[in-house]
């Protein structure tokens, strides 16, 4: 059985496009957890063996008052959750799903009674949506591909800590420097995109496109200063500056008696990474996850400010 959420509201732990395969013996993914969950697999379970249902979709309400699709939560929010039994039409499928994904390919996919479709449009963008009339006639769409890319300039120590937790995520990631034969580099195999380039032509390496997230950590204060030259001006989600407090001072001062514009200026998240006290590699790189996670998801991009100095 194949369960995915095409809809949710409010805070339910069970968020639009959580997915779960249910099988006699095994379970993958998940819908949201808890005694909601617990439910719904020995729902399908059920489903599973039966003859006559293929597809069956349901409201679970995560709040005690509710007075009706209680979901057994009090977390408060609302989830919708379909149940669909895989045929033997969807096989060919769900492969071309497994093969872009595996293969970095876009296209999406779509889900309702009548069974999963995919779509291999690498170049057209995709809402994802949910539409219904009844319980019988519904339709989910879906984007396969990476929506986020987080390019990480600098193969350090913290840029290896920082791959490693990032490659968890949502994020296509592309690390680059200008050293050869650096430990650090060749060891990172967290990311899907790795090349030693002259800093000079960073924009080149990056490209323009949405949803960009750059962090800057190179060798030293003069290649950050390579780096930041290029790329303050050009127009990213996120660019963060890796750096001491007196590292970030003084490239600023630099940038401003430059002429750069100022809100360019207080844009950057310098020094980079949340203020929890960090210390080694991996605290840095977790600070630096939490900030951008923050940044992806703020739905009010004007209440948070970049420069912390």
């Amino acid at each position: 059985m194949f369960l995915c959420v095409p809809e949710s509201n409010g805070s339910s732990p069970g968020r639009k496009g959580f997915k779960m395969a249910v099988t006699k013996n095994e379970l993958q993914g998940s819908i949201g957890g808890g005694i909601m969950e617990h439910k719904f697999v020995a729902y399908a379970k059920e489903l599973l063996y039966g003859k006559e249902v293929s597809s069956i979709l349901k409201k679970q309400v995560h709040s005690k008052e509710s007075m009706s699709n209680q979901s057994g939560m009090i977390c408060s929010g609302d989830q919708t959750i379909a149940l669909y039994k895989i045929q033997d039409s969807d096989q060919s499928e769900i492969e071309k799903i497994i093969a872009a994904i595996e293969n970095q390919k876009s296209g999406y996919f779509t889900f309702s009674p009548n069974g999963i479709i995919f779509y291999d449009h690498s170049t057209e963008t995709i809402s994802n949506s949910f539409q219904i009339e009844s319980e019988n006639q519904w339709h989910y769409i879906e984007m396969i591909g990476f929506k986020n890319y987080l390019f990480i300039i600098g193969a350090g120590h913290v840029s290896l800590a920082f791959s490693r937790i990032m490659q968890l995520l949502d994020f296509h990631i592309s690390v680059f420097d200008d050293r050869e034969n650096l430990n650090t580099f060749e060891q990172n195999n967290f990311v899907h995109h790795k090349k030693i380039i002259d800093f000079e032509n960073i924009i080149e390496e990056i490209g323009r496109q949405e949803n960009q997230y750059v962090v800057i950590m190179t060798f030293g204060y003069r290649t950050d200063g390579i780096v930041i030259r290029k790329l303050i001006n050009e127009n990213y989600k996120y660019l963060g500056l890796l750096g001491s407090k007196t590292k970030v001072a003084k490239i600023v001062k630099e940038l401003r008696s430059e002429g750069f514009d100022e809100s360019k200026i207080k844009a950057l998240f310098a020094p980079v990474g949340l203020a929890i006290n960090s210390r080694t590699p991996e605290e840095i790189a977790v600070s630096i996850a939490a900030e951008i996670i923050k940044v992806k998801n703020d739905l009010n991009p004007d209440s948070y400010r970049g420069l912390k100095m």
